[in-house]
C-alpha cells in the first residue's frame, strides 16, 4: 500500500505510475533510449554455452527435434545402465577453461573482480537481506515476482518455459529464492568459488540456453516468438529489470509500502550487492553505479515496461494458486491476493485481473506490517540483537526453503528443466490442494493486529489523561 504523502511537490513532471508516484527528469530513461537494449545480450555467455554443448551435450529433451547435437541415446540391445549425472554447467566451464579460448575469455571475465568491488559493502549488503528478512521475502514474492508480471515482454518468455503453471510455480519460486541465500550466505559464498558465485554462473548459462532455444524455434516458425515486438529474449534490458526487482523495487516499493525504511548507507551497501551479483549474471552494471541512478532506472521501467496482458493475468493467478494453503505459511487465496494489493496497488492487481479480497484480510496484511516494523526497527537499535538475528535467519532460510521436506529437499543446479516448446504455454490453472488446514501466518497476523491496536489504544488513553492533566494544572496555576 503507497502511503499518502500530503507534502509532495507536484509540477509538470510529475508522474504516477501503478500508485507509484516520482519527479521525471532527463536522468530517466525513456522507450527511446531502451529500445536498443532489447536486442543487445550476453554474446559472450552464449558463446561459452555452445562450445560447452559441444563438449558436453546436452540430453535429447533440452534441445530442438532437429538439432544435431543430442546425446546419442542407448541402443535397445545395450545392457542398461544407471543414468549419466546431470550436467552441470558451472563444472564443466570451470574444469574445461584451460582448454578452449571462448571458455577461458568466460572464466577470466567472472573470476576478475571489479575495482569498484568493496567486499566489506559486499558483506554488509549482504546482511540487509536478513536484517529485513520477513519484509523481503514478501516484496520478492508479491511485488517483485508476481507485480513483476505486469512486464509484457518479459511473461511472453516466461510463459513458453512452462514454468508458471500451478504444479511448479512454488517451486520455481523455490529455487530463484535459492539463488539469493547463496549469494548471501556469506561473503566467501559470493566470492569467486563460492556457493553464490557458482550459482550465479549458472543461472548466466541457464539464460543462454533458454534465449537459445527460443531463438531456434522463432527461426524455424516465426509466429512462435515475435522478436522485432517483443526483443531478444532475456536481453540486456530484461536483466536489468531482474536485478532492479531484487534491489531497487524492494527499497523503494516493497520495503516502504511494509512501513520499513532502510538507513543511507544500507541502500548504498545492498545496491552493490546486487550490483555485482549482475555482473556475474552477465547484466550491465552501470545502471547500478549509485542508488540514485539505480532508482530513476527502476521508475524508468515502471513507467516503460508495466503493461499487463491476458498472459500476465494467467501467470499472475497461477503464482496465487500454487502458493494458497502451502507450507509454511499456510495462506489463504484472499490473503495472498490482499498481500499482493498492499504491495503492488489496486490498479495493477486488478489489470493482473486479481481478486478484490475483504477488510478482513486486509486488516491482516495491516497485522503483518506491524509484526515486522516491530521485530526489523527494534532488533535493528541493538547491534548484539541484529546480529543474532541475522545469524539465526541465515540458517533458518536456509532449513526451510532448501533443505525441508515442504521446501525444495536438494539444492537445485539450475539445470535446463522448463524447456521452451512450439506446444508449450502456460495456461490458468486450478491450484494443488494440500489437504492441510492450518491458520499460520493469518493467526499470526490477527494476533499482531490485536496487541497493536490494544497497545495504540492505552497509549492514546494515557497520553489523553497525561495531557488533561497538565492542561488543569495550567489553567489552575493561571486562575
Amino acid at each position: 500500500m503507497a502511503w499518502p504523502n500530503p507534502f509532495r511537490f507536484r509540477d509538470e513532471n510529475t508522474r504516477t505510475c501503478w500508485g507509484y508516484t516520482f519527479q521525471f527528469t532527463p536522468d530517466h530513461l525513456t522507450p527511446e533510449q531502451t529500445h536498443p537494449m532489447k536486442f543487445s545480450y550476453d554474446r559472450l555467455g552464449e558463446a561459452a554455452l555452445d562450445r560447452l554443448d559441444e563438449i558436453s551435450p546436452p540430453p535429447r529433451s533440452a534441445l530442438p527435434r532437429n538439432s544435431s547435437k543430442y546425446a546419442e541415446p542407448a541402443r535397445s540391445d545395450e545392457k542398461s545402465v544407471d543414468p549419466p549425472p546431470k550436467r552441470d554447467l558451472y563444472i564443466l566451464l570451470r574444469d574445461n577453461a584451460d582448454k578452449d579460448e571462448t571458455l577461458a575469455k568466460l572464466w577470466k571475465e567472472v573470476n576478475t573482480v571489479p575495482e569498484w568491488v568493496d567486499w566489506d559493502q559486499i558483506a554488509r549488503g549482504q546482511d540487509v537481506f536478513y536484517r529485513y528478512g520477513g519484509p523481503a521475502l514478501t516484496g520478492l514474492a508479491f511485488q517483485s515476482l508476481l507485480g513483476g508480471m505486469g512486464a509484457n515482454r518479459v511473461v511472453e518468455t516466461l510463459t513458453r518455459t512452462g514454468g508458471f503453471s500451478t504444479k511448479v510455480a512454488r517451486h520455481r519460486l523455490f529455487e530463484t529464492t535459492q539463488h539469493i541465500l547463496q549469494c548471501t550466505l556469506s561473503l566467501s559464498s559470493i566470492q569467486p568459488g563460492g556457493a553464490g558465485f557458482a550459482s550465479s554462473i549458472r543461472v548466466r548459462l541457464l539464460h543462454a540456453a533458454v534465449r537459445q532455444r527460443i531463438m531456434k524455434l522463432a527461426a524455424q516458425h516465426p509466429s512462435y516468438f515475435d522478436v522485432q515486438k517483443l526483443g531478444i529474449p532475456i536481453n540486456d534490458l530484461d536483466c536489468i529489470g531482474t536485478i532492479a526487482t531484487f534491489s531497487s523495487t524492494l527499497i523503494w516499493l516493497a520495503f516502504p509500502r511494509q512501513g520499513i525504511f532502510l538507513r543511507k548507507q544500507e541502500i548504498v551497501d545492498y545496491i552493490a550487492l546486487w550490483r555485482y551479483i549482475g555482473y556475474l549474471t552477465g547484466t550491465p552494471t552501470e545502471s547500478f553505479e549509485m542508488p540514485e541512478k539505480a532508482k530513476k532506472v527502476m521508475e524508468s521501467l515502471l513507467m516503460n515496461e508495466i503493461d499487463p496482458t491476458e498472459t500476465s493475468k494467467i501467470l499472475a493467478n497461477n503464482v496465487i494458486k500454487s502458493l494458497a494453503g502451502q507450507p509454511p505459511q499456510y495462506a489463504s487465496p484472499a490473503f495472498l491476493e490482499a498481500s499482493s494489493r498492499w504491495l503492488n496497488g489496486n490498479d495493477l492487481c486488478d489489470a493482473l485481473g486479481l481478486g478484490r479480497p475483504g477488510w478482513y484480510c486486509w486488516s491482516l496484511m495491516a497485522g503483518q506490517c506491524l509484526f515486522f516494523m516491530a521485530i526489523c526497527y527494534t532488533y535493528r537499535m541493538v547491534p548484539y540483537l541484529d546480529r543474532r538475528k541475522i545469524t539465526a535467519l541465515r540458517k533458518v532460510f536456509w532449513a526451510v526453503i532448501v533443505d525441508g521436506k515442504n521446501g525444495l529437499r536438494e539444492e537445485t543446479s539450475f539445470d535446463f528443466k522448463y524447456i521452451p516448446d512450439l506446444h508449450k504455454t502456460t495456461q490458468m490453472e486450478e491450484g494443488e490442494k494440500s489437504g492441510i488446514q492450518q491458520s499460520g501466518i493469518e493467526r499470526r497476523n490477527l494476533q499482531t493486529l490485536v496487541l497493536g491496536v490494544g497497545f495504540f489504544s492505552i497509549a492514546a488513553v494515557v497520553g489523553y489523561r497525561v495531557v488533561s492533566g497538565l492542561v488543569r494544572h495550567l489553567v489552575g496555576a493561571v486562575g
